[in-house]
């Protein structure tokens, strides 16, 4: 591209710019068709993803339309002044992600259940599975539920928790006093 046909290109820019600023949408789309693959294709080497890249142009745009009447053409060019707004978008949903991947992970290690044999999985592995009946039904109906559920059906204590619509720490509860009701009266039948 010659020094003329960048100068025509940001002068057109420029200009596209100013008449959005001014609330022309077909200036805007006209300006969008001349720089979206370049606004596209920094995003996509910034977040490394189609569907957020898509969804950062989207939102770069819509901040475009929003300041395009804050551009100062004594600051740089159009393209410039785009590319620098869609690239802080770009970082921005990067840090997200990333704090969101760490939230999960934190609260994944700070809620997985200890290691090691879980009680009833002891129980369970019992042959005679009509002690284990007979002890779950001297449990009280809260705690045999949500054993049930958490053991048998394989929900989480969370699951638990809102499928009961009970608080997590009650779950908790619930769920280490019937073990350990389990754990006595299989005990209590074995030195019979």
């Amino acid at each position: 591209m010659t020094a003329t046909g960048a100068a025509n290109d940001s002068d057109l820019l420029r200009s596209l710019l100013a008449d959005s600023a001014e609330g022309d949408r077909g200036a805007f789309a006209h300006l969008y068709d001349l720089t979206s693959a370049r606004i596209y294709g920094l995003a996509l080497r910034v977040v490394r993803d189609r569907n957020y890249a898509e969804e950062v142009v989207q939102e770069a745009y819509l901040q475009f339309w929003q300041k395009a009447a804050e551009y100062h053409p004594a600051r740089g060019s159009v393209i410039s002044w785009m590319m620098t707004i869609a690239h802080r978008r770009a970082v921005d949903r990067v840090r997200t992600e990333e704090l969101q991947h760490r939230k999960v992970s934190e609260y994944e290690s700070m809620n997985r259940e200890p290691g090691g044999p879980v009680p009833l999985e002891i129980i369970v592995d019992r042959e005679d599975g009509d002690e284990l009946r007979t002890c779950l039904s001297r449990l009280t109906d809260l705690q045999r539920d949500s054993i049930e559920m958490s053991y048998f059906s394989g929900m989480t204590y969370p699951e638990v928790a809102e499928h009961t619509a009970t608080p997590l720490p009650t779950i908790k509860s619930r769920i280490r006093d019937g073990l350990r009701k389990l754990r006595h009266c299989l005990r209590s039948r074995d030195d019979a």
